[in-house]
């Protein structure tokens, strides 16, 4: 079980962090804790970010899922958050791992079974797609889906994998929404503009 005490010690410290310094807080290498870390940088509203790590969790998705040995491309590892978002995002890690280990325990198994891993690699690429979109806001619920997917991976929680799904569908209602409002509202410009011509 991962404990909180690494990230409040890190925070205590006041220094920005990398993220393969955020990967090495939690003692081990695993996707799950790579998807966990880019999904939380995902839903900070950081511009662009969500753009290029959308790339990354493609790549994770295609890999899903690799318990041990995760490569971070270096570029990434060696990006390192400003003083304010590094202790956004260690004091969001630690309330996550100190609520998880009081409360997630292993339950519903077959959701980790071999059988369900093409369903889930396909979960993690449809979430990529929507945070990839250039939408205000659109990198937040499926960022909260994929940090949920990714704590309950790591902690065996069906459950928790169950509670990602809709936050997912959420994202996937407000990326058609959002797609559909910009559609018609870049429609009614172009016929006012031709209405001028």
């Amino acid at each position: 079980m991962i404990r909180s005490e690494p990230f409040h010690r890190a925070l205590g410290a006041a220094q920005p962090v990398s993220v393969a310094e955020l990967l090495a807080l939690h003692g081990r290498g695993s996707q799950a804790v790579l998807l966990l870390v880019v999904s939380l940088l995902c839903v900070m509203p950081v511009s662009g970010v969500g753009t290029v790590l959308s790339l990354l969790l493609f790549a994770l998705a295609w890999r899903w899922p690799r318990p041990r040995g995760t490569v971070v491309p270096g570029r990434l590892a060696a990006f390192r958050l400003d003083e304010v978002w590094s202790r956004r995002c260690l004091r969001a890690l630690a309330w996550l791992h100190g609520g998880a280990g009081r409360l997630l325990r292993r339950r519903w198994r077959l959701l980790r079974h071999p059988a369900a891993f093409a369903w889930w690699r396909l979960w993690i690429a449809a979430m990529a797609v929507v945070i990839f979109l250039p939408l205000p806001f659109g990198n937040v619920l499926p960022g909260l889906s994929l940090v949920l997917l990714g704590l309950g991976w790591m902690y065996r929680d069906g459950l928790l994998l169950m509670l990602s799904l809709p936050a997912g569908l959420g994202a996937i209602a407000f990326g058609w929404f959002s797609a559909g409002l910009i559609v018609d509202t870049a429609a009614a410009a172009g016929q006012q503009v031709m209405g001028w011509l």
